[in-house]
């Protein structure tokens, strides 16, 4: 016979009948612990977490699932957002700046032999686990702000890898005019389709229906319809410049409207209407994250950031001779800068929507699509500028075709604040039709 117990009583204040058999399950797992002796904690009430299927601090998971989620079973899952640093938090970072300085003081560089090959694996190797460690240290120092201040740190950390890489390959000695016009086109597409479509889908799966802010998301598409018109479409029709080219005077104009516009997104995403970014199920406030972790990851950031910069001159190397080799179309480098620079904030974007954090997966995605078209192109034109060089920014008519495309079904998913996976899936098809058409126009 289970035991006499509060579960057991008729609730006289006219309780649910959910809570009276939790209640009696909590009675009979006491019982249960201490007939076998066990130490598992009494159960608590149902929380608003537990109801939608989050898991609650302290609780543990059955073994089967312990062992898919490659935990020790019978330990309680870690809630936490940020554990200790991970080693390769500051290993690579440190290793970036050190092989920069070696390779240049041996001078050692990349060529068609085995020891190129070593050197195009211990670079790619070293600036994806540096772009990573970047990532992870934004994520720490935004966790301290909280949403969607936290979103932004990520999103600059971003974008100032994303300027370095964009410079440095387009200003260097094999001279590439489209390179910023070719990544910014990219990203947006990888963003507003592969990235928005994955998310989407993968929260779709488990949660059938996800909700965000319909009026962040048109706040964000209304900035994006006019960053993307002015920097991709607009050159191909004026008249100053012959060709999908501003003349420097237009250039510089478009520069400052850009910067402009960008920053009123940011005064109205930080400050006015904050509260149209974060969503009903995301950790709008700031975490106690220690001060000496946090002036750590601050520290290594900049660190990592250096590092990638220094790379980033011998990775347009690799990505040339790549190229080459492959017989890839001229769109080619700008897709692997995009992937690039997008892969760890894809990560932690598809993580968020997997929590039913959806809007923290939106504000990444925009977000990084709104921030290389304002940020991006003014630093690279100002560069152009002064060097004297050309910088290409009109679309082709095909590539024109997806962009419109894309603002369409984006606006038309976003627009109703709650998605499915068909959603999902119409982006993702989308995306594979820009990068088949990238390599078989």
């Amino acid at each position: 016979m289970p035991p006499e117990g509060e579960g057991f009583r008729k609730d006289e204040e006219g309780a649910s009948s959910g809570r009276i058999l939790f209640r009696a399950a909590a009675a009979w797992s006491l019982a249960l612990s201490d007939k076998c002796g066990g130490r598992r904690k009494p159960l608590s009430e149902p929380t608003d977490s537990y109801r939608r299927g989050l898991p609650i601090k302290g609780m543990t998971r059955p073994p089967s699932l312990a062992i898919l989620f490659g935990d020790e079973p019978g330990a309680a899952i870690d809630m936490s957002a940020h554990g200790p640093m991970p080693r390769s938090a500051w290993v690579f970072p440190t290793l970036a700046v050190l092989f920069f300085a070696i390779a240049t003081g041996i001078g050692w560089e990349f060529t068609r032999s085995v020891s190129g090959l070593a050197y195009a694996v211990i670079v790619l190797v070293i600036l994806f686990g540096t772009v990573f460690a970047a990532v992870h240290h934004a994520d720490v120092t935004g966790e301290r702000v909280g949403e969607p201040y936290g979103t932004l740190v990520l999103t600059m950390a971003v974008t100032v890898i994303e300027v370095a890489v964009i410079a440095t390959i387009m200003l260097g000695e094999n001279e590439v005019p489209t390179l910023a016009r070719d990544t910014v086109f990219a990203v947006v597409m990888i963003v507003c389709n592969g990235l928005v479509g994955v998310c989407i889908m993968s929260g779709g799966f488990r949660y059938r229906e996800q909700d965000i802010q319909a009026t962040g998301a048109s706040v964000y598409l209304s900035v994006l319809i006019v960053l993307a018109t002015i920097t991709l479409v607009l050159p191909n029709y004026t008249l100053a410049t012959p060709g999908p080219f501003y003349s420097t005077v237009q250039l510089a104009f478009v520069s400052v409207v850009t910067i402009i516009l960008y920053g009123v997104f940011l005064y109205i995403q930080t400050m006015r209407h904050r509260d149209y970014f974060v969503g009903g199920n995301d950790e709008g406030e700031a975490h106690p994250v220690p001060n000496r972790m946090l002036w750590t990851s601050v520290a290594l950031l900049l660190l990592a950031l250096v590092g990638v910069v220094v790379l980033a001159k011998k990775f347009s190397v690799v990505i040339d001779a790549a190229a080459i080799e492959i017989g890839a179309p001229p769109a080619f480098a700008g897709i692997v800068v995009a992937l690039l620079i997008l892969l760890p904030e894809s990560v932690a974007a598809v993580g968020a929507a997997k929590r039913d954090q959806l809007q923290r997966s939106i504000n990444l995605a925009l977000g990084s699509s709104l921030a290389t078209i304002g940020l991006t192109i003014p630093a690279v034109s100002v560069a152009v500028i002064i060097l004297g060089k050309d910088l290409v920014l009109g679309l082709s008519p095909r590539e024109m075709v997806l962009l419109a495309m894309t603002i369409l079904i984006s606006m038309l998913t976003l627009g109703n604040g709650r998605t499915n996976i068909l959603f999902g899936l119409v982006h993702v098809l989308v995306f594979a039709v820009f990068l088949f058409m990238a390599f078989v126009p």
